[in-house]
């Protein structure tokens, strides 16, 4: 007799699995356990566009291309806003140097020093900043994301 797909023991089973998959999604059990910015993911680089524009262009311009002057200080002593695109310095940092400037603010990875820059933390989540990340090297030639990927992996040049 052929065995019934429909037996206790396998609905059993399916409703077991079925519950499980339920409880990965609400409790976030398959959500990677690694973050980080991927220019490559259309989703991700399109959350960046988004919270970019609302959070960072107004200093870091529209297009990337920061604030004129960039490498000359105020005569606050604050150096303006520096671009993000290939003309900037961004991409000589490494991805996790990014993120805790953006999160903590730059004197917290350079004690004392003083920056127009604020703290992202607790106005950006996680998320939100590596989705900022992934948007702004999704602009890089590849060339410059290749270099700076080797940065971000701790690789010589």
């Amino acid at each position: 007799m052929p065995s019934n797909p429909f037996s206790r023991r396998s609905l059993l089973w399916t409703g077991v699995g079925l519950a499980l998959a339920v409880a990965a999604v609400a409790f976030n059990w398959l959500k990677p356990t690694t973050a980080g910015a991927d220019p490559s993911d259309p989703v991700q680089v399109s959350l960046g566009r988004a919270v970019y524009s609302e959070n960072c262009a107004s200093c870091h311009g529209v297009r990337l291309e920061g604030q004129p002057n960039w490498r000359i200080r105020k005569p606050d002593g604050k150096l303006p806003a520096p671009p993000h695109d290939e003309t900037g310095h961004t991409w000589h940092h490494p991805d996790q140097q990014l993120f805790e400037i953006t999160k903590s603010g730059v004197a917290a990875l350079v004690p004392g020093y003083e920056s127009d820059m604020p703290a992202f933390q607790g106005v950006l989540s996680d998320e939100e900043i590596w989705a900022v990340l992934a948007f702004i090297k999704s602009t890089w030639r590849q060339s410059i994301r290749q270099r700076q990927e080797r940065r971000s992996q701790g690789l010589k040049q």
